[in-house]
């Protein structure tokens, strides 16, 4: 019997555990004294009404608690909007706190704009209250003289709040900075002035107005090294030379081709002029065989003929031994 006399106690105490933290759930109670404790009237009401909202009560208050601490008037509405946006109210409110305290005209619609456009609007701030240093990669460069140079830049930057939406970023100001000292270099005659005076890079590209259209502000230009690299200009020239000489190695084996099958050609020629005499010679002894059948000729002319042949054959042999021998022994004669 005693224990059954507890049960209907412990029962109520569970069941008022569960109603109160439905209650303390849906009315955030804590949250709406905070709230009062700061000097914010927001009534409870409106507490419940941001739940049924599916906005999240401290999202709101606690941010609006902030603002008003720091002497920043915004609203409810203007908050809860912004949460419902998908904005970050906490980093829009520090944002605004910073800027007022460093004197930066900033309006809760222009944060609430950039906190939507992607941009830290927090960090924006930051920057403008403490400028950023950009250190650009080796830019490469040649001379007119070609010689290649390579130049490294800090590039002091300063946030422009008025220019976040829609301004161009960090690499865009990296890459006009790199073409500032690649124009600088390319006007310079020689890679000497560019060594001896690299202050000229920075003049050169800060009169450009490289942040025109960026969501920064450059403030100075500072050239942190400058080395010389590669002759570019002879390194061009030795493979244009080289090309050239591939041509004309190209063109020579071409007019000697042409050569070789000219000489095939005047040797194929030679041959069937060969051929034609050979052909020529065959018909003779046919010839004198006709001309003796026909009596146009006697025996003893053809054979005075040989004799004849045979005469000339051995002078012409003669005269030749004769002609070796001399070039042999005779030292006049060389």
């Amino acid at each position: 019997m005693a224990d059954a006399a507890w049960i209907g106690p412990l029962l109520i105490v569970v069941v008022g555990i569960i109603i109160l933290s439905i209650f303390f759930s849906f009315f955030p109670v804590a949250l709406w004294i905070s709230a009062l404790a700061s000097g914010l009237r927001i009534g409870i009401i409106t507490l419940v009404a941001m739940r049924l909202r599916r906005v999240t009560p401290a999202r709101i208050v606690n941010p609006m608690i902030k603002a008003h601490k720091a002497g920043i008037s915004l609203t409810i509405n203007q908050l809860e909007s912004h949460y419902l946006a998908g904005g970050n109210v906490d980093r829009v409110v520090n944002a605004l706190i910073a800027a007022h305290r460093a004197n930066i005209p900033l309006e809760f619609e222009r944060a609430a704009a950039i906190d939507l456009a992607g941009r830290d609007v927090l960090q924006a701030v930051q920057m403008s209250v403490n400028p950023r240093v950009i250190e650009t990669p080796s830019v490469s460069a040649v001379a007119r003289n070609g010689i290649e140079v390579v130049v490294i830049a800090r590039v002091t930057v300063r946030a422009n709040i008025d220019r976040l939406v829609g301004g161009a970023g960090e690499e865009t100001i990296i890459a006009r900075v790199g073409e500032g000292i690649v124009t600088t270099v390319g006007s310079s005659d020689t890679h000497k002035e560019v060594l001896e005076n690299p202050d000229k890079i920075s003049r050169t590209v800060l009169e450009k107005g490289l942040d025109a259209g960026t969501a920064f502000e450059i403030l100075s230009i500072d050239i942190a090294d400058v080395d010389v690299g590669k002759n570019i200009g002879a390194f061009l020239q030795t493979e244009q030379a080289e090309a050239d000489k591939r041509i004309a190695q190209a063109k020579a084996e071409e007019r000697r081709a042409m050569a070789v099958a000219e000489e095939q050609e005047m040797n194929a020629r030679v041959v069937e002029m060969k051929a034609r005499v050979v052909e020529a010679e065959s018909e003779v002894p046919i010839a004198m065989a006709e001309a003796l059948r026909g009596g146009k000729i006697g025996v003893m002319d053809y054979l005075n003929m040989k004799n004849l042949e045979a005469d000339t054959e051995m002078r012409g042999s003669l005269g030749g031994m004769n002609v070796t021998h001399v070039d042999k022994n005779d030292p006049n004669n060389k």
